[in-house]
């Protein structure tokens, strides 16, 4: 499982909506429909993936194409539309911290020239909202957009350790296996990470397959609340913590500083 830079466990799209379904919990199954595999797909598809039947389908994709939220391309396949581009930028927890992350995560990537990643928490899963990567930094595959189950990730296992009690024990029942790093191999080992995470306010994690990779990652707070996570994660031969953990937490606390400025 991942550490930040893979791909990693995927809802499952395909499902057949209950009778009576409202229209919007159609669309927006329809929209989910889209990944990053499947990123344009004709009518035959969405149906197939969604469970509809074609005519909904059609009907659903001819408004959303009106309305901007999808667009079809000259061979009838459909795609994302920049509606949905545009809407989404206005969302406080995506675009409006990213302005405010961004001058500091970019001066966090020059002077370390590795992965910088910010995260945040929705359920269960982190989200990607912004990364920054050299053309000559190692692979990664955790694309902006995308979720993974918060053991699986660095930024993801500091949203967890501040989490709400009820989401920790939440998953930490459901961590029984590996959960993505090679220190933390279960539940138990899982719930006193996360203690020594808000301890230190900052956490570590490492992952040898399927190549060898660290991370170091920070919580980013507000007045009330810890809003995200900002993390690094490099080759593991590449990796100094007493370099790149000193510097993701001061980026973390200046991107902290900014943001309850804000509410201030």
């Amino acid at each position: 499982m991942p550490l930040d830079d893979t791909s990693g466990p995927r809802r499952v799209r395909g499902h057949r909506p209950p009778a009576g379904q409202p229209v919007l919990d159609r669309a927006f199954a329809l929209l989910a429909a889209f990944d990053t595999e499947h990123r344009a797909q004709p009518l035959s598809d969405l149906a197939r993936r969604t469970g509809m039947p074609r005519s909904t389908a059609l009907r659903l994709a001819r408004k959303l194409t009106e309305l901007g939220a999808l667009e079809q391309l000259e061979d009838g396949r459909y795609v994302i539309g920049l509606r949905l581009l545009e809407i989404a930028s206005l969302a406080p927890r995506g675009h409006g911290l990213r302005q405010v992350a961004m001058p500091f995560m970019e001066d966090l990537f020059h002077v370390t020239r590795h992965h910088v990643l910010l995260t945040v928490r929705d359920e269960d899963q982190a989200l990607l909202v912004e990364r920054l990567s050299a053309h000559d930094a190692g692979p990664v595959r955790f694309r902006i957009g995308e979720r993974l189950p918060l053991p699986t990730t660095g930024g993801g296992l500091v949203l967890l350790a501040f989490a709400p009690s009820a989401v920790r024990e939440r998953v930490i029942g459901t961590s029984q296996s590996a959960t993505g790093t090679d220190e933390i191999l279960g539940g138990q080992d899982l719930r006193r990470a996360l203690a020594e995470i808000r301890r230190g306010e900052y956490a570590t994690a490492s992952q040898r397959e399927p190549w060898p990779r660290s991370v170091a990652a920070a919580p980013v707070r507000t007045l009330e609340h810890v809003v995200a996570a900002l993390s690094i994660v490099a080759p593991t031969n590449e990796f100094d913590p007493m370099v790149l953990v000193p510097a993701v937490r001061a980026a973390a606390h200046a991107i902290s500083r900014e943001l309850t400025g804000a509410q201030s």
